[in-house]
């Protein structure tokens, strides 16, 4: 496949509302989209990278700078890019996953859009609707939290996620659990909040039934987490942990893990996170796809990988109208019982719509090949 080029383009996006973690709150994302041109046609990549390094190491600045000035310099140099071999080609780059995700989705999406065929159909899905979950932030009170959670059942939301962090989790949980009964799918995500020595509190949680709890402790810390997790009833989900498919390899030989959350902008881009689902399939690990806040453009990449077999477990696969008062794309939505639907088009199977794309746009670099 012969590219032209590509374009940098700076997309804001303000949330709805504030959405709290951990490790911080955003009001808008800055987004940065990467997007492939050839003789032919046109494909999109989303860079999930916050505007600050909280989350991971990578950051919306740095992800554009390294992809200017070291990823695409690396394709230029090759006579055709063929999309299933991007991540060879960039692999002397250290890390700068998040990066490296844009790019190849965006040639994926070009490639399939030449030849026809979808992004589910080219992953392996299974399915042409996925049940969506919905990932609830810390809030200021305990009935703010309430009102929220009740708003997102009654849209038909089918499994509600809690951030949670020291100091806001045994009592949330509790109220949640009372309020809307043992039928809700229920778990909680503490990115990474918590250390070994909170067990005792961590296993207060395993009273409420939960699906997982989510990334207790620190990301670099398999052996910890296969502590605690012997310690609970609660399976124990990895997140930040799994950049690789070695890594999911690692902590499940460990132990350190039941459930494994993919998310592929921090595994470094769909073909790796298909080769963490296997691992998992191959060991009996349940995965689900997590998400970054992403537009319609990475929604719809999320929802095709959370087609695939091996994906058991509701998803951060939301309606658009979760985050965006206006999207990118023509907005996903929630179907009656809880689904969204597989985007069935070539490629990611939508495209953003130029005039709202052009209003948020706040930046464009076009960088020839």
């Amino acid at each position: 496949m012969k590219v032209n080029g590509f374009e940098l383009r700076r997309v804001s996006m303000p949330l709805k509302a504030p959405f709290r973690t951990s490790f911080g709150v955003e009001h808008e994302r800055d987004v940065l989209l990467v997007r492939a041109e050839t003789a032919d046609a046109e494909g999109w990549g989303e860079c999930v990278a916050m505007s600050e390094p909280l989350y991971s190491s990578e950051y919306v600045d740095g992800a554009a700078e390294v992809i200017r000035r070291f990823l695409l310099p690396a394709l230029a140099s090759q006579v055709s890019l063929d999309p299933r071999h991007v991540a060879r080609v960039l692999e002397p780059f250290k890390g700068h996953r998040m990066a490296k995700a844009a790019v190849e989705t965006a040639l994926l999406d070009v490639w399939l859009r030449e030849r026809g065929e979808s992004f589910g159909s080219f992953l392996g899905a299974v399915r042409d609707r996925v049940p969506a979950g919905v990932s609830v932030g810390i809030m200021d009170s305990v009935p703010q939290l309430l009102d929220a959670v009740a708003e997102y059942v009654e849209q038909g939301y089918v499994r509600i996620k809690l951030k949670i962090a020291p100091g806001w989790d045994v009592e949330p949980v509790r109220a949640v659990r009372e309020r809307f009964g043992s039928d809700l799918l229920l778990q909680v995500d503490a990115n990474a909040a918590y250390t070994l020595a909170d067990a005792v509190t961590l296993a207060r949680l395993d009273d409420f039934d939960l699906l997982l709890i989510e990334q207790p402790l620190a990301e670099d810390d398999l052996r910890q987490h296969a502590e605690l997790a012997r310690l609970l009833r609660t399976p124990v989900c990895l997140d930040e942990s799994i950049e690789s498919a070695k890594d999911a390899a690692d902590a499940i030989a460990l132990g350190a893990c039941r459930v494994v959350n993919i998310k592929p902008g921090r595994v470094g881009g769909y073909l790796e996170a298909r080769r963490i689902h296997d691992v998992c399939v191959a060991h009996g690990v349940a995965v689900w796809c997590g998400g970054m806040l992403e537009s319609g453009l990475g929604r719809a990449a999320n929802i095709a990988l959370a087609a695939l077999p091996g994906f058991t477990l509701p998803g951060d696969t939301s309606a658009s109208d979760r985050y965006y008062a206006e999207d990118i794309t023509e907005p996903f939505r929630l179907d009656a019982d809880g689904c969204v639907t597989v985007p069935s088009g070539p490629g990611l199977g939508v495209q953003p719509v130029r005039d709202i794309l052009d209003a948020r746009t706040t930046s464009s670099d076009w960088l020839p090949l």
